[in-house]
């Protein structure tokens, strides 16, 4: 199967440079929309802000949906401090850890653009010695410091700069010659680069999927309620999400995962040994895993008690939620398993 990792990761790189934290998806989703729109397919964006597309298949009575979320972690304003420094209340939940020292944007209601960088209070250890070292990062002290002329609250406002404005962290994305993608956000902008490369090489191979398929681009999934909407005839449901690669992990940077379980609940037993033997038949690298602290669209959507089957997997990712790594064969091998799926 030629499938074309290439534009995957194209894409992947595309979406990546416009932010789009939960709650702040707008732009995001119209591009994608008009990128599904370029293949032919039929797209709505639902009362949410979210996106379906649909490729009607050659059995029109029974769907699947395919959902991928465009929304990423982020920050928001909390609080305008009095020495002109902003309070950074995290969109999606990640770890104090991953974001300290990270350039950022400050994007104000009014779509103005601030850079800045995010810092703990106590953050020289030539002024703070080992209180430095030792100083705890949480919520109450950990701060935005703007890369503009302010000292005061008042300051700050005059740039146009207000309580619940977004943040949005820089990704640094890299790509090395041997295949390794480093970047903020792979979960989840690889997801969507990897749906434009199964309509591409379906568009491109004359194919039509056996079942009309509803491609979903979710945008609250990292505050856990992705998924609303779902169109009437869906039976099947599969997130392409990422799979966790740590200690304790089956997963690899270089297959796909296909999820066993995860924090809400097991998947579905039949449908994931279904995938489990696409992978096999077609020769696809996959490893089956279990996740710890982890859940995706698809089993988001069960606790809504919605009485469709749901399976996830997506590509092996190592420091996930903090600066993550995977490899282009990841994302090969989820594509391919999807398109035979579809097949």
């Amino acid at each position: 199967m030629n499938v074309n990792t290439q534009y995957a990761v194209d894409m992947m790189k595309k979406y990546l440079e416009i932010p789009s934290p939960s709650g702040y998806t707008m732009e995001a989703i119209k591009e994608v929309k008009k990128d599904f729109e370029e293949f032919g397919l039929e797209t709505c964006i639902t009362n949410k802000g979210a996106l379906i597309a649909t490729m009607r298949g050659q059995d029109d009575e029974e769907h699947v949906m395919i959902t991928a979320h465009i929304d990423t972690l982020g920050g928001m304003v909390k609080e305008i401090m009095s020495d002109g420094k902003l309070k950074y209340f995290r969109v999606g939940g990640g770890c104090w850890n991953a974001v300290e020292g990270e350039n950022c944007t400050v994007i104000t209601r009014q779509g103005k653009k601030i850079r800045g960088a995010i810092i703990p209070t106590v953050a020289s250890s030539h002024v703070n010695g080992l209180k430095a070292y030792e100083s705890k990062r949480d919520d109450a002290l950990m701060r935005v410091r703007l890369d503009e002329k302010v000292f005061n609250k008042e300051d700050v406002k005059a740039l146009g700069i207000n309580v619940g404005d977004f943040i949005v962290m820089d990704t640094r994305t890299e790509i090395t010659d041997n295949g390794f993608i480093k970047t903020r956000y792979i979960d989840n902008k690889s997801a969507v680069g990897m749906v434009l490369e199964i309509c591409r090489y379906m568009r491109e191979n004359g194919m039509k999927p056996k079942n009309t398929t509803h491609f979903f681009i979710s945008n609250y999934e990292e505050c856990g309620h992705g998924v609303a909407g779902v169109p009437p005839k869906t039976k099947e449901v599969i997130a392409i999400d990422i799979g966790t690669v740590g200690p304790g992990q089956e997963s690899s940077e270089y297959a796909v995962s296909i999820a066993a379980r995860d924090n809400k609940t097991p998947y579905d037993f039949g449908f994931r040994n279904r995938l489990v033997n696409i992978a096999e038949e077609n020769d696809i690298d996959y490893k089956v895993d279990v996740y710890n602290s982890y859940s995706s669209d698809a089993t988001q959507l069960m606790h809504s008690s919605i009485d469709i089957n749901f399976a996830c997997v997506g590509p092996g990712v190592d420091a996930t939620h903090h600066y993550e790594r995977t490899h282009t064969d990841a994302i090969g091998n989820t594509i391919k398993l999807l398109i035979n799926y579809l097949k």
